[in-house]
């Protein structure tokens, strides 16, 4: 039996306990896009409009260089996720107050709404993954999560967090 410096057992660390953690990964994702993926499509968007929308929503007049580092895309990939949701009445871009060259961004109504079913959707499916799991799961996995984060998201990740929704 595999034994820590602690003695606690390190079973969970074999590569087949962490080859079954990255396939629940991939098919947990899977399950957790697909009902913003089927909604996105309606609309001929896709999870990189549905990410701008969530962090615009979370942090409203966020401006665009924070976006960029919360969602480590490039500049031209985020513009043209922008546009899309600027000239679809989702997304509202206005000038810094402080500094002129700064953009700040607002959901409108549209946006808000979309948001909101999307976010409901994963609401849902994680709030019955919770419940079925438990409280203690739910730490954990919480845990583990955060401690995947490399040290710059989770900077991101624990600024939001601070946030009251």
């Amino acid at each position: 039996m595999a034994e820590g410096s602690g003695g606690e057992n390190l079973l969970f660390l074999t590569d087949d306990q962490l080859r079954k953690g990255i396939e629940a990964m991939f098919f947990a994702y899977r399950g957790f896009t697909a009902d913003p993926d089927r909604i996105l499509a309606e609309y001929g968007y896709g999870r990189a409009h549905h990410r701008a929308l969530h962090f615009v929503n979370r942090s409203p007049g966020t401006t665009v260089t924070n976006l960029l580092e919360i969602l480590g895309v490039t500049k031209q990939s985020l513009n043209r996720v922008l546009r899309t949701l600027i000239e679809d009445g989702l997304v509202e871009s206005r000038v810094g107050k402080r500094d002129r060259r700064e953009r700040h961004l607002y959901l409108t109504e549209r946006g808000r709404a979309l948001e909101g079913t999307l976010s409901e959707a994963q609401r849902q499916r994680m709030r019955a993954a919770f419940r079925a799991a438990g409280p203690e799961a739910v730490a954990g996995f919480r845990q583990v999560l955060e401690a995947m984060m490399e040290p710059e998201i989770r900077r991101h990740y624990l600024a939001l967090k601070e946030q009251k929704p």
